[in-house]
């Protein structure tokens, strides 16, 4: 079970403030913390940029994501914490040159966050570079897009990769995870007419509470992604969905317990167990 504690932008541009939260994350767990990378006025047109938004950084959404994002001095020092920390850390990209940049630091992992599927010359990128694993979220893709994807990383002969089941609405409602695809255990895609079967190990929780990351260990995803942060009354936008400080240790202990559920088949026989408390209460 690999456990990420998705810090994204819940920092509010503070470095000190992502510390606090990966501490808690490493304290708790978890096995590694992300991060989001984006190149503002590439990933955002100038009109939308341009726009009025109230926040602790002015009164435009330019100043608003400027303030929110993270440079280089920052990362240099998220690399430097967590490594004497003993975490991993890696981030998701949202255009080429963010992808680039974080090609400066010495990442073993990378995600394809849901609106990156879609954009193919991104997607050549990513599916040269050679990690340990590539988290692919299938969140706002059709099954045409998803095979597109996915058959690059085959091409590349990258096969370090993983699906992760993703519903891309914040929150998300229990009745929209369709946790069916995690029931079947597996991505259906076509390569050069022959189908391939490609597993969905892992799921991007983005409803509020333990429960839907609780169920999809139990279904066998091996890799859960949590939003996190220090307290969910900060500013910012993914805030109320993501778990505190306070209940990260809750969360990681609860969904490595159901991680470990046996379901491989049916009883019909005496546990060992049992053979203790049998002996006592039955006699033979």
């Amino acid at each position: 079970m690999f456990l990420i504690g998705e810090i994204g932008i819940n920092h509010n541009g503070d470095v000190e403030v992502a510390k606090k939260i990966i501490t808690a994350a490493k304290d708790s767990g978890f096995d590694a913390v992300k991060f989001q990378k984006r190149t503002i006025e590439k990933v955002y047109s100038q009109q939308a940029l341009d726009t009025s938004r109230e926040s602790p950084w002015g009164k435009t959404t330019r100043e608003q994501k400027l303030g929110l994002e993270f440079e280089k001095p920052q990362f240099d020092e998220i690399d430097r914490f967590c490594k004497a920390t003993g975490i991993a850390w890696f981030a998701s990209a949202w255009d080429v040159d963010s992808l680039r940049f974080l090609q400066g630091y010495d990442l073993a992992y990378n995600k394809i966050a849901g609106p990156m599927t879609t954009k193919l010359d991104f997607i050549e990128e990513c599916s040269k570079m050679k990690k340990t694993k590539t988290f692919i979220s299938n969140g706002m893709t059709t099954g045409r897009e998803m095979n597109e994807v996915l058959c690059r990383f085959i091409e590349k002969e990258n096969l370090n990769f993983s699906v992760m089941h993703c519903v891309s609405s914040y929150p998300t409602k229990a009745e929209d995870l369709f946790f069916g695809d995690l029931e079947s255990g597996y991505y259906n895609i076509v390569v050069d007419e022959h189908d391939l079967d490609i597993p969905i190990s892992g799921f991007s929780d983005h409803t509020i509470g333990n429960e839907a990351a609780v169920v999809a260990a139990y279904l066998g995803c091996s890799v859960i992604e949590k939003h996190i942060t220090l307290d969910c009354d900060m500013y910012g936008s993914d805030q109320k969905l993501s778990l505190p400080a306070s209940k990260m240790k809750d969360f990681v202990e609860s969904v490595r317990k159901a991680s470990k559920i046996f379901k491989g088949c049916k009883r019909g026989r005496l546990l060992e167990c049992e053979k203790e408390t049998r002996k006592k209460l039955v006699g033979a």
